[in-house]
């Protein structure tokens, strides 16, 4: 039967079951069903009484104020335990969640009802049996408490044995009940005529006491539940739960601390309220975060804070007692104003040693904040002292965390996302992602593993910002390096080749029109006189062939320098468009510009608008050129498909390298399906 229970508390227990034992399949979805049952009931039967409590508080206003108080936190905790219940429909968390939230609207509604029956007796029925039992309940209130550390997280007890500390808490608190109402002595007022349903010997204070001692033994062993649970656990998620929930009970000892604050101060334990009713708050509140969202924040940042405040405030508190009691001998009298002083002074001496507090803290209860902390701070120490280099944070983080797929991403000018210390793509995935922010702007980021909460790593990015940052700029510099280095050589063997064309050119075209002109001029030369030769012919095709070779070396020379820039770049740029088989849209600025950069615009718009033409057959083409400061922009953007990118080789990637010896920056935008831009910014001083 415990494998069959075991095989129920995951996803799709039913299915499981069916395949394991058909036949109970039903019932056992019924017994499932079970815990979310009783949550609602006993949610209606809380609510009942809130109800029932505020009516009743009309009766004594004294008390509308208390009454309200515990209905609400009874309420707060009552709705998180169906939200639970609804949540986690088979685990018992929920309806253990809405009797804890019970226990303040009973108390109230015990003292309202004892405080009416007073102030208006006949008002209200007088209930022996309830007279009788009410010494003994107060037990009942810390059960509910009690049982949810014993079945935290999952809704069942740590191990077998752990069964005989359920039915003790259940029973243990019956049978004192039932010896409290054998009592002989009268009940108090108002109830002191009120009969005693029966009478036991005075020896029953004995078991009775020894009652309370195992009682105490069971809450002790219920809080030793949690620790069991701690160790055991191997699922981070479940570590996490339960530290969640160690963190509501914080505030037990929390109102300890108040209480003993309130007696100091107040020679009254008023203080004790308020921090029962912060427990009444934080208990429901961190059960329901545990189990829900168990990752909303990082909680071992918040136990290791509360942690450390609550050592000051204790080390504050024990040395106002001291310094309270010492100027009592001092002056034979008390002095709080003295002992309010000294204590300013210890909190002003205290102030500087928190941190280290909080430090010593960290290392019991936040070890692995403060070894990411330490490794990040130990791994800028060798970098300024060059034992070590920045790209190692990954690998230091990694191991300080305890997380290999943890991943440390830059961000660098022309990549399209994250990239590695190599300057490789880093794929981000579904990971947690947490930038790194340097001056108000990303520059990296942290990709959780399987380890660390956001908060945490948020600490860490803060702290590892100058370390990325100058990663980053490594990798920008890298890159900008081999940029240079490749454009470099583009050039170079951009230079050599059209060298090869124009002597190519020159050879094969107006060189050979120039020696044959030549040798036809020095045949005409020779033979001028003897009238063998016909001389007028002779130089009619020497003028001809002169003719060529100048057309020819006029078409080289444009090559270089297109011939239509002489009127300037807006005539030019508008004889390029008139010859375009599409539509385009001219908008071109009229300042003059340098022939240099005039040059180098033209180039641009005629090998965008080659491109555009020829790869993206678009419907229109827009070209703007605009000139702002010291700075001239050319657009050439199309309607057609997009997805165009820079080629090694093609004439993009040539037109890029032209651009950058100029002193310009070319960018490409070409989304799939909605166009391309081509945009090149140059300088353009006067």
């Amino acid at each position: 039967m415990d494998g069959v229970r075991r095989i129920g508390t995951g996803t799709g227990c039913d299915s499981v079951l069916a395949r394991v034992c058909p036949g109970p399949s039903s019932t056992y979805r019924v017994a499932m069903a079970l815990p979310r049952v009783f949550a609602y009931a006993s949610a209606l039967v809380v609510t009942g009484m809130a109800v029932t409590a505020a009516v009743l508080a009309a009766e004594v206003p004294d008390l509308v104020g208390y009454v309200a108080v515990a209905v609400v936190l009874g309420l707060f905790s009552t709705a998180l335990g169906v939200v639970v219940a609804r949540r986690r429909p088979h685990n018992l968390v929920g309806p253990v969640l809405v009797l804890v939230g019970a226990s303040p609207v009973w108390v109230a509604f015990g003292d309202l009802y004892t405080a009416v029956v007073e102030a208006r007796p006949g008002a209200l029925p007088v209930w022996d049996w309830y007279v009788a039992i009410s010494p003994g309940t107060w037990m009942v209130l810390y059960v509910p408490a009690a049982l949810l550390m014993l079945i935290f997280p999952d809704g069942r007890l740590p191990g077998p044995r752990w069964r005989w500390v359920g039915y003790g808490l259940i029973v243990v608190p019956i049978l004192f009940t039932l010896l409290a109402a054998g009592d002989p002595e009268p009940f108090p007022a108002p109830f002191a005529d009120v009969p005693h349903l029966y009478t036991l010997p005075g020896w029953f204070l004995v078991p009775a006491l020894g009652l309370l001692a195992v009682f105490l033994g069971l809450l002790v062993a219920s809080m030793a539940a949690m620790v069991v649970r701690y160790r055991r656990a191997a699922d981070p998620v479940r570590r996490a739960q339960v530290r969640w929930f160690a963190l509501g009970a914080l505030f037990l000892p929390a109102t300890l601390l108040l209480c003993w604050a309130s007696y100091l101060f107040t020679d009254r334990p008023d203080l004790v309220l308020a921090g029962l009713a912060a427990t009444y708050l934080a208990l429901p509140a961190a059960t329901a975060i545990a189990l829900l969202r168990h990752d909303l924040y990082d909680v071992d940042k918040a136990i290791s804070t509360a942690a450390t405040y609550g050592l000051v405030t204790t080390l504050l508190l024990t040395f106002y007692m001291v310094a309270s009691f010492l100027v009592g001998l001092g002056t034979g009298g008390a002095s709080p104003v003295a002992a309010a002083a000294a204590t300013a002074v210890c909190a002003a001496v205290l102030a500087p040693l928190r941190v280290r507090l909080q430090r010593a803290v960290d290392r019991r209860l936040y070890p692995v904040r403060r070894a990411a902390l330490a490794a990040i701070d130990g791994l800028r120490d060798r970098t300024h002292a060059g034992q070590a280099s920045p790209e190692q944070l990954e690998e230091v983080l990694a191991a300080a965390l305890r997380d290999p797929a943890l991943r440390v991403g830059y961000l660098v000018p022309g990549a399209t996302g994250l990239v590695s210390a190599t300057g490789a793509p880093l794929p981000s995935g579904a990971a947690l992602r947490v930038p790194v922010r340097a001056g108000g702007h990303e520059i990296g980021a942290l990709l959780r593993g399987t380890v660390g909460s956001r908060e945490l790593l948020r600490e860490l990015a803060d702290a590892a910002a100058l370390l990325v940052e100058v990663v980053a700029l490594r990798i920008e510099l890298r890159q900008a390096l081999s940029d240079v280095e490749l454009s470099r050589a583009r050039l170079l063997h951009a230079g050599y080749a059209e060298r090869r064309r124009l002597e190519r050119d020159l050879h094969d075209g107006a060189q050979q029109r120039l020696v044959s002109l030549g040798m036809t001029l020095r045949l005409a030369q020779r033979h001028l006189d003897d009238g063998t030769v016909d001389v007028d012919g002779l130089l009619d095709e020497s003028v001809a062939s002169l003719g060529l070779a100048v057309a020819e070396l006029r078409q080289l020379a444009h090559g270089l320098r297109p011939s239509s820039l002489d009127d300037g770049l807006g005539p030019a740029l508008s004889s390029l468009a008139s010859k375009a088989p599409v539509p385009v849209a001219l908008d071109v600025c009229p300042d003059p510009v340098p022939d240099d950069v005039a040059t180098t615009a033209f180039y641009v718009a005629s090998e965008a608008l080659t491109n555009a033409i020829k790869h993206a057959a678009p419907g229109a083409i827009g070209l703007r050129v605009a000139r702002l400061d010291d700075r001239l922009t050319v657009r050439v953007s199309d309607d057609g498909p997009g997805g165009a990118v820079v080629r090694p080789g093609a004439g993009l990637a040539g037109l890029a390298d032209r651009v950058a010896a100029a002193g310009g920056l070319l960018s490409l935008t070409s989304p799939a399906g909605r166009g391309t831009v081509v945009e090149a910014v140059l300088p353009c001083a006067s």
